[in-house]
C-alpha cells in the first residue's frame, strides 16, 4: 500500500498585532511601560502565554488542523494495513487448510492404488509359485521313475555279471548253431 500526500494550502503565519484592551491613553502607557520593562506587559505575556500552549493564532489552528487530519489518515494506513495482513493469514490458513485436505485425498489415492499394484502382484507371484510346485512335484515324480530305472537297471547288470558262465556256454551253443 502506498502512502499518498497531503496536499497543505500555504499559510503564511503572521502574529496578529495585539488588540487593544482600554481607550488609546491606557494603550500609550501600556506602550511606554512596555519599552520600560523590556516586553514584560501584559500583552506580551498574554502572547508568550497563548504560543506556550500552542494557541497563538489562526495559523496554528490551521496547522494544528491539518495534523489532526495527517494522524488520522496516517492511523487509517495502519488500519488497513493490519486488515490487509489479517486477510492474508486467512486466506493462508484457507490455503493451508485445502492443501492439507488434498494431499491427505491424494494420499488415500496413492496408498490404494499401492495396494491394487500388491494384489495384482500377490496373484503373479500366486501363479508363478503355483506353477513352480507344479514343476517341483512333476521332477519329483520323474525322479522317483528314474530311480525305479536305475534300480531295474542295476539288477539287470547284477543278473548278467553272476551269469557269465552260464551265458558263455549259451553263446557257444548259439554260435554253433549259426555256424551251421
Amino acid at each position: 500500500m502506498e502512502l499518498q500526500g497531503v496536499d497543505l494550502p500555504h499559510v503564511e503565519c503572521k502574529d496578529p498585532e495585539p488588540q487593544p484592551l482600554g481607550d488609546s491613553k491606557e494603550r500609550q502607557q501600556d506602550e511606554e511601560s512596555g519599552e520600560e520593562e523590556a516586553g514584560r506587559g501584559p500583552a506580551s505575556a498574554n502572547r508568550q502565554l497563548m504560543m506556550l500552549e500552542g494557541k497563538s493564532g489562526p495559523c496554528f489552528s490551521s496547522l494544528d488542523s491539518r495534523i489532526d487530519i495527517l494522524k488520522k489518515r496516517a492511523q487509517d494506513l495502519i488500519e488497513n494495513i493490519n486488515e490487509s495482513r489479517q486477510k492474508d493469514h486467512a486466506l493462508m490458513t484457507n490455503f493451508r487448510d485445502s492443501l492439507k485436505i488434498k494431499v491427505s485425498d491424494l494420499t488415500e489415492k496413492l496408498e490404494e492404488r499401492m495396494y491394487q499394484i500388491y494384489n495384482h502382484h500377490n496373484k503373479i507371484i500366486q501363479e508363478k509359485l503355483q506353477e513352480f510346485t507344479q514343476k517341483m512335484a512333476k521332477i519329483s515324480h520323474l525322479e522317483t521313475e528314474l530311480k525305479q530305472v536305475c534300480h531295474t537297471v542295476e539288477t539287470v547288470y547284477k543278473d548278467l555279471c553272476i551269469q557269465p558262465e552260464a551265458l558263455t556256454a549259451e553263446e557257444e551253443q548259439t554260435h554253433r548253431d549259426g555256424e551251421s
